[in-house]
């Protein structure tokens, strides 16, 4: 068929150029129906618009011109005006009227406020305001997270419900609490209230599940996982989880609005809480109104009627000639076969995208950015991505998530060296998935302590191990105990080794208190006493109960000690000694060392902790921070520390000692 050669000829002008161009991509892709079905225009053949994207942007900002997306009707054959002193390019338009694409060029000298620019078509003339932003404050903002910080995890609407007038914004009313996929409640203004709650707790950094804004109606999609394994299901579902968005650029009602939001950060900010804005590049949400109508014909890897399935091969982007088909469907497929996939191969996309995450940034000042699903996206756009981000904001951190046990896989895509294919990320931090397997392997399952040695071993496959973050479960994993086997004694042992090994920590919320849960929603359970009619108050130490109280203060002395000691935060890690049931490792940083010793067993064993290389064979007495230690002994060059069953000792030299440490640092 050649309707693409002749409708395509250079000798047609500019328009039909567009025209014929985003015909072929409509052919070619089977998605006729989706890009051709234009709603009703109130109107009449008046131009409209309906939203400009971004709707603001920064004077001095280092992406200037910035990318205008502009969705209306009635919008074919528009010339765009700008404000005296800025300057508009040529108009991009779809095919349908319906998208104008366009480059503002803000002047430097540009006051903050709110401008027109002006859509003219045969037909009439429009107004859309633009605004120009005040920069926010330099002081305290985009601060980004280290290892010296405790992250701590929400899923928004199951935390706290903070403003019960955005319960119910409208019709469908998707409020139902005995329901686990519908909206619950929680909201920005309940993170506010419990902010006493996280720094009494010790966290510093906090993760907020999406905010973006989701679809106002039911739906039948599942858009759940486990396991990398989909979970069918027939009962409606909402898009309470934040990751269904139907627009980039607003906030979900139910959680708040910008200001709101801008309030959050600045009270997590009073008390030297980070904030981790959690962001979606791979996919919308299925209801999201591009789905039907892209604004371009490339703008999806396909379109809701034909499209290619994921084929979660993510070994496939990490290797060199991966099998084609396996690849396509990696980087192409849609999200567990519903969630419309953005094409970052469009230069619109990747565009929209990357200014998207700066305004973001740019207009809450926020701390870091968790990035959703690496391994279904083109690495080259990360690259792009992370270097327009660091480009504005240096100091912002990037966390990546790519769900693989494989420490050669996960590594891959750790910024700070080119791969095979030529590509460096940028992406500084990663989640530790082969880490949280090891724990759970060990510590629910019974599996030898060497386990944890084995998978640290592998550290010497990423640019930089040390700044990893390790978890005991996520909003997408069963919660810890849920787990057969699992039982309040693993889970102390497993915050144990949580909080004291090498990376920066994450705790997902209610683990804390010993929340359980299997498949979500159930691992997304509402946190007892965010709602005012719950019958529990979890969040205080008279509402929590005997064992979640136990829980509670062994976590809070666990980040406590953290905070405290050194080594624990930011400190080389040397392992020891590892038996079936015993593990004891060393943290050091310059002359601070930390000896963190493990009884996994059911009875009380002896470890004997050979110091050699550790320059603390002259040291007699140890303190141990956690109180455990029912006995020790120095004998040679070896400490013997007698444990009870299931429990953890944080040995440092006692005072009268530390003058046998050295000063300088430890030698590897």
């Amino acid at each position: 068929m050649k309707l693409g050669f002749t409708l395509i000829s250079p000798a047609l002008p500019a328009s039909l150029q567009l025209f014929a161009a985003a015909l072929v991509g409509i052919l070619s892709s089977g998605c006729i129906a989706e890009s051709q079905s234009p709603a009703p225009n109130p109107y009449a053949r008046r131009p409209f618009v309906r939203q400009v994207d971004p709707p603001s942007w920064w004077a001095g900002h280092t992406i200037n011109p910035v990318r205008l997306l502009l969705t209306g009707e009635q919008l074919g054959g528009a010339k765009l005006e700008a404000p005296v002193g800025f300057q508009i390019g040529p108009a991009k338009i779809s095919v349908d009227g319906q998208y104008v694409f366009a480059d503002l060029t803000i002047p430097e000298t540009a006051k903050p406020g709110t401008y027109e620019l002006a859509i003219a078509t045969p037909e009439g003339k429009a107004t859309v305001r633009f605004s120009i932003n005040e920069p926010l404050p330099a002081a305290g903002k985009v601060q980004g997270f280290s290892t010296n910080d405790v992250v701590y995890l929400i899923m928004t609407d199951r935390f706290a419900n903070g403003d019960a007038a955005n319960d119910h914004p409208g019709s469908p009313d998707l409020l139902d609490r005995s329901k686990g996929r519908h909206y619950h409640g929680g909201d920005l203004q309940g993170v506010i209230n419990r902010i006493d709650y996280l720094d009494d707790l010790g966290v510093t950094a906090i993760w907020l599940t999406p905010w973006y804004d989701n679809a106002d109606k039911l739906n039948h999609f599942e858009k759940y996982t486990h396991d990398n394994q989909l979970s069918a299901h027939g009962e409606p579902t909402t898009d309470y989880h934040g990751y269904g968005a139907v627009d980039f650029y607003a906030t979900e009602e139910r959680f708040g609005s910008m200001e709101k939001l801008r309030q959050l950060v600045d009270a997590a900010h009073r008390r030297g809480i980070k904030v981790i804005q959690d962001q979606v590049a791979n996919h919308t949400g299925p209801l999201h109104p591009w789905a039907q109508r892209p604004p371009t014909p490339t703008w999806f890897n396909g379109c809701p009627t034909n499209h290619l399935a994921n084929s979660w091969q993510i070994w496939t982007t990490t290797k060199p000639n991966p099998p084609a088909e396996q690849l396509k469907s990696t980087l192409e497929g849609w999200f567990i076969d519903i969630l419309p996939d953005l094409n970052q191969n469009d230069p619109e996309v990747a565009t929209y995208l990357i200014q998207n995450s700066l305004w973001w940034v740019g207009m809450t000042g926020l701390d870091a950015v968790r990035q959703d699903t690496l391994p279904y996206v083109p690495r080259i756009y990360w690259s792009r991505w992370t270097a327009a981000l660091k480009r504005q904001h240096p100091n912002l951190t990037i966390l990546g998530e790519l769900w693989d046990a494989d420490p050669k896989i996960v590594s891959f895509f750790q910024g700070g060296q080119k791969q095979f294919d030529g590509v460096d990320t940028g992406v500084e931090t990663l989640f530790d998935f082969p880490m949280y397997y090891a724990i759970r392997d060990v510590f629910i399952n019974g599996a030898p302590m060497n386990k944890l040695t084995t998978t640290l071993a592998a550290d010497t496959n990423y640019v930089d191990a040390s700044v990893l973050v390790p978890f005991l479960g996520l909003h997408d994993t069963a919660r810890f105990l849920y787990e057969p086997g699992a039982t309040e004694h693993s889970l102390r042992m497993a915050f144990s080794f949580l909080l004291t090994t090498r990376g920066t920590p994450l705790i997902y919320y209610g683990d804390e208190i010993g929340m359980t849960g299997g498949r979500d929603p159930d691992n997304r359970r509402d946190f007892p006493g965010g709602w005012a009619e719950d019958q529990q108050n979890a969040f205080t130490a008279e509402g929590r109960t005997p064992a979640q109280e136990a829980m509670h203060a062994h976590v809070k002395k666990l980040i406590a000690l953290r905070h405290e000691l050194k080594p624990l935060r930011g400190g080389a890690q040397r392992p020891l000694m590892a038996t079936q049931d015993t593990h004891a490792f060393a943290r050091i940083s310059g002359g601070d060392v930390a000896i963190v010793a493990l009884n996994n067993a059911n009875a009380p064993r002896k470890l004997d902790i050979p110091l050699d290389g550790l320059a603390l064979t002259e040291v007699r007495q140890w303190t141990d921070h956690l109180g455990a230690a029912a006995s020790f002994s120095v004998v040679g060059k070896q400490v013997t520390v007698e444990l009870p069953a299931k429990s953890t000792a944080i040995l440092t030299p006692a005072e009268t000692d530390l003058a046998q440490v050295p000063t300088h640092e430890t030698q590897e």
